[in-house]
């Protein structure tokens, strides 16, 4: 793959910049479509179940992207990769206001086209997420800061298009916001296409043994190899399945059904949210400016605890916006420290040549209940009313949140296990295979 030092010279920053600014803009559009989206669906359908039919298609192809696309990152090159994915997540996102306007979007298309965003979306993210650490090296700066960074502008990214999106829904309609959405990820695969060129860890990876189906099931087993012998990280995927299911119902479904039904409408929904993520941005700049002094696993367990089920239980027992704005900017500061936490756990457990499958096997497990979460909230809400769908997502939430107190693998929180790298690939035989490490970590 390619992960060669590179002199810390101040223009190579400007790999981390451009990588930096691309996440923010896609951030920023990806929280247009998730109060785009959802809103678009009851807007025209009416129907909460409906919203999560359309939660479900987008979700599951995200989590088969995940399973199945680690090794390809390398083999293309990263830089490819995240500009591609940008383009096929615009075409997607823009072709449904424009189907609707004129008169020809069936629900079907609706989903079909949520389900080519959600497959491509996950590539592009982790292409730029595992060029961090090298880029990071470049700039001159800590693993640690730079995983703050990142975390940072994503979740200042996401605040501003929450709050965008409410104001242009409630002024223009769901359909601008989509079209917004849609320039924004143009916008991201440019920056990455001429700020990352050169980047030799963004380019293909020459030195891989040519592409075979033996070869790829290799290289696919090699991530999930080495996820599934760190026990640490396999309790960090366990636990965050749980919360981004829930949270998955909690955005696509319950949320937008309580602002419509008991709050302002869809500006009450996009100040919320962007709440939660001037939060969470508090959060992650804290931790990168002070985190260092305390315990990681003390300030993990104690923010995982506030940052998610306060939002549903509060939701479920008040009919207004004042509590639940409260609970969201307090839950999104907690939240907001444990991304820089695990982003620099993940990348100090992980050897180079092995982050993208491995960081695909994480993204895969994280993100396994998200297809389940909104299917699920749409039907509860269904069934047994909102408010005992938020109580019971809450519920999940909360369970899962305890991990941390309950299993002895998170004492290892604290300092860093030394990297196991894998074996080479074996010489190509008639048919060329990568062995398999013999155990490992993510």
């Amino acid at each position: 793959m390619g992960g060669g030092k590179h002199p810390r010279h101040p223009r190579r920053r400007v790999p981390l910049a451009a990588v930096l600014a691309a996440n923010s803009i896609s951030t920023a559009g990806t929280s247009l479509t998730l109060i785009g989206v959802p809103w678009f669906v009851l807007e025209t359908t009416g129907s909460a179940g409906r919203a999560g039919v359309v939660a479900f298609c987008a979700t599951l192809p995200i989590v088969v992207a995940a399973l199945i696309g680690g090794p390809l990152i390398d083999r293309v090159g990263r830089r490819r990769v995240s500009v591609a994915s940008d383009t096929i997540c615009g075409t997607a996102v823009a072709a449904v206001p424009l189907l609707h306007q004129a008169g020809a979007l069936h629900f079907w298309m609706l989903c079909a086209l949520m389900a080519v965003n959600g497959l491509a979306h996950t590539p592009g993210n982790t292409a730029r997420y595992v060029l961090v650490p090298d880029l990071a090296e470049q700039a001159g700066t800590t693993l640690a800061r730079a995983a703050s960074l990142f975390d940072a502008v994503s979740r200042g990214a996401r605040m501003v298009g929450a709050a965008l999106a409410g104001v242009l829904i409630a002024a223009t309609g769901a359909e601008t916001v989509l079209l917004l959405d849609a320039a924004t990820f143009g916008l991201s695969a440019l920056l990455v296409a001429a700020g990352v060129r050169g980047v030799r860890s963004a380019e293909p990876d020459k030195a891989a043994a040519p592409v075979s189906l033996r070869t790829y099931r290799a290289e696919l087993r090699e991530g999930y190899a080495y996820l599934l012998g760190n026990r640490l990280l396999l309790a960090v995927v366990l636990m965050v399945m749980f919360m981004n299911g829930t949270d998955q119902g909690w955005n696509a479904v319950l949320l937008p059904v309580h602002a419509e039904g008991e709050l302002g409408g869809a500006t009450d929904l996009g100040m919320l949210t962007a709440l939660f993520g001037a939060g969470g941005l508090t959060g992650a700049l804290l931790y990168g400016a002070v985190g260092h002094r305390f315990s990681r696993r003390a300030v993990f367990t104690v923010c995982v605890v506030l940052c998610g089920a306060p939002r549903f239980v509060v939701a479920a027992l008040t009919g207004t916006t004042l509590p639940l704005a409260v609970t969201m900017a307090l839950g999104g500061v907690a939240g907001g420290m444990l991304n820089p936490i695990l982003t620099t756990v993940t990348y100090e457990r992980v050897p180079e040549e092995l982050r993208s499958r491995v960081s695909g096997a994480l993204t895969a497990g994280c993100e396994l209940a998200m297809p389940v979460g909104g299917l699920a909230a749409g039907l509860l809400v269904e069934g047994m009313g909102a408010t005992g769908a938020l109580l019971a997502m809450g519920g999940v939430y909360f369970l899962a949140t305890l991990s941390p107190l309950v299993f002895p693998a998170w004492r290892t929180m604290e300092a860093p296990e030394p990297q196991v790298s894998s074996p080479e690939p074996s010489p190509p035989d008639p048919g060329p295979a990568a062995r398999t490490p013999r155990s490992s970590v993510s």
